[in-house]
């Protein structure tokens, strides 16, 4: 008997087997004239309500829309307060937080990587400038300037160091090839 009074008196909204049953049964045979009458009256009442609601929601929106051209607010505004508002709540949730500290985090030990990476370049660099090598090949290139100036005819004998004979040499090459003095076919250099 508990199982069935539980049965009539289930809590539970109909599931779709039910719907459809209800769809398909015919309550108009069930229902007298008079109570079909006053369901049609209704019927018509409820649709009436419906139109003079749509037509109230309407005017309202007009009536929205020119305030709000009044008050100089335009769709791009409402978008622009819209995406701030949304970024803000964005920043402050606390996924945020944690990627911009771990990107944070990850930048700082770039950079410091990347500095460390300079500072050993710049010292490999110092270190090749002063190795022997370097020196010897520093020397012959000077001695080969100081040779070339001197069958050239340069006034300056003295040897100098390897900025100076380049500034030198770029300095005479940029006088010959904006029309400084030219040498004739029997002034040129016989090697």
């Amino acid at each position: 008997m508990e199982a069935q009074a539980q049965g009539l008196l289930e809590t539970e909204p109909l599931q779709g087997r039910d719907e459809d049953a209800l769809a398909r049964a015919d309550f108009s045979s069930v229902l007298s004239e008079e109570e079909k009458e006053e369901l049609k009256a209704e019927l018509v009442q409820l649709e009436d309500e419906i139109t003079t609601l749509r037509q109230v929601l309407s005017a309202k929106e007009r009536h929205l829309v020119e305030i709000k051209q009044k008050l100089g607010m335009n769709l791009m505004n409402e978008l622009k307060q819209n995406f701030s508002r949304s970024w803000h709540d964005m920043q402050t949730t606390a996924a945020y937080k944690k990627t911009h500290e771990t990107l944070s985090h990850a930048g700082q030990k770039a950079t410091a990587a990347f500095s460390n990476v300079g500072t050993a370049i710049s010292k490999k660099f110092g270190d090749m400038r002063n190795s022997p090598t370097f020196k010897s090949f520093e020397e012959r290139v000077e001695t080969t300037v100081t040779s070339l100036k001197t069958k050239v005819g340069g006034t300056n004998h003295s040897g100098g160091s390897f900025e100076e004979v380049l500034n030198s040499t770029a300095h005479a090459s940029s006088q010959n090839a904006s029309g400084g003095p030219r040498q004739t076919p029997n002034e040129e250099l016989q090697c």
